[in-house]
């Protein structure tokens, strides 16, 4: 592979336009390139999260989530292409349930906190949920396939999940919502 990204700047964009991967020039106000964005701010929050202390089995599953979100928005940033599969939506819904079998099951909502990589978590949960209703958005409009949309709502799971494993590995129960607390 070539230096492909040797020169950052092209100032192909400054007119608003941008490239997608099949060469096709869009509008950066585009609904793909709202959704490629909403993926890539994602992916940065996963990131955010890894600069913290985690159990090792949870780095490498966000790990692999990252390196699953950059072919998630090569698949977006190409239409037609097709790059999430089952299999990788499949692991997402093992990890779920191996991450969540030893939890007690939650009888009220929990609000997100507790220890600062659980806040994280909750976080990029968030704009995991964001980034699917953009690909939602965009597959109103355009075609898109069914697997990205089925990761990311898998993926947002997960970090809710993992908010809460990540404040027991922190010595912390979950932050319980108490109703009209403040009324």
């Amino acid at each position: 592979m070539g230096h492909r990204l040797s020169k950052i700047y092209t100032r192909t964009g400054d007119a608003g336009a941008t490239g997608l991967g099949d060469g096709k020039r869009v509008s950066k106000n585009s609904l793909r390139i709202h959704a490629l964005g909403e993926v890539d701010e994602l992916n940065a929050a996963v990131g955010v999260l890894l600069c913290e202390e985690l159990p090792e089995d949870v780095r490498a599953l966000l790990t692999d989530a990252q390196h699953d979100l950059f072919d998630l928005g090569g698949e977006v940033c190409i239409p037609g292409m097709s790059m999430i599969t089952a299999k990788q939506v499949e692991k997402l819904e093992q990890e779920l349930d191996r991450l969540n079998e030893p939890l007690e099951p939650l009888k009220d909502f929990i609000l997100p906190g507790g220890t600062r990589p659980a806040a994280l978590a909750h976080h990029a949960r968030t704009v995991c949920r964001r980034a699917e209703r953009s690909l939602v958005a965009l597959a109103l409009e355009e075609t898109v396939n069914d697997g990205p949309r089925q990761y990311l709502n898998r993926l947002s799971d997960l970090l809710f999940v993992l908010g809460r494993v990540l404040n027991r590995a922190g010595g912390r129960d979950d932050v319980l919502w108490q109703k009209r607390k403040n009324a």
